[in-house]
């Protein structure tokens, strides 16, 4: 009798879609602003409706990386509260000093966050940069041991860590800054909703892109340093994408 072998080729995993920067910057700033800026008048939406449509799409935007990623990612998370926070606030016409409030908590908490992760087992420094979809971190991992360097290194991820908590710190100042200097109108009205839109498109060549660029500052330093505590070139711990 001659027993067969089936072999049954392993299922390979589907590779991770990026995200489009294009369909972000649409979905969370362009559309919302051109809503609030063009269509809140009574020929159009009205302030009330262009209000909710314009937050329905950043609001459909960060549910639907929730449901694709298949966890609760604290950073969606809070983006998706925030932009509750904005509707309720403005549907209730409260005073739109909440607004810059509101606009100063958020990174305000991340920053907060950021620091009081070092005090666990989980900072969130290896969450943002130092992890396995960025870094080979079991090669570091190995190499830091050999040379004798794993205290040096963890100083330098609790640097990393102040310096993360202090782009969210700036962009708490700027936020709050922004909505006091362009929120001036009282919510229900056409220009009310005409200056959330404008805050928005301000918000990111305003916060976002030196939020971004002191993110790079800190990639940098960390790159760095892994190179001259392991004696390993970047193109030897960068993952592959």
């Amino acid at each position: 009798m001659t027993e067969t072998n089936s072999t049954t080729p392993a299922p390979q995993q589907k590779p991770k879609k990026k995200e489009s920067l294009l369909g972000n910057l649409l979905l969370n700033i362009v559309i919302p602003t051109l809503v609030l800026t063009k269509l809140s008048g009574d020929e159009w939406l009205g302030t009330k409706w262009a209000l909710v449509v314009a937050l329905a799409f950043p609001l459909g935007y960060g549910l639907r990386d929730l449901i694709r990623s298949g966890k609760v990612n604290f950073f969606s998370a809070l983006g998706i509260i925030s932009i509750l926070l904005t509707g309720g606030i403005s549907l209730l016409e409260l005073d739109p000093e909440y607004i810059a409030i509101k606009e100063a908590a958020i990174p305000g908490l991340l920053g907060i966050a950021t620091v009081a992760s070092l005090y666990t087992r989980w900072p969130l420094v290896k969450t943002l940069l130092y992890n396995d979809q960025i870094l080979d971190t079991s090669k570091i991992s190995r190499s830091l041991a050999s040379n004798g360097n794993q205290g040096a290194f963890e100083r330098t991820l609790q640097q990393a860590s102040w310096m993360i908590a202090g782009s969210f710190f700036l962009s708490s100042v700027l936020n709050y800054v922004l909505a006091k200097v362009i929120m001036q109108s009282p919510p229900g009205t056409e220009a009310f909703n005409e200056e959330l839109g404008k805050m928005t498109a301000l918000s990111y060549p305003v916060i976002a892109l030196p939020a971004t660029i002191i993110l790079m500052l800190v990639l940098f330093f960390l790159f760095s340093r892994i190179g001259k505590l392991t004696g390993l070139k970047l193109e030897e711990v960068m993952i592959a994408q």
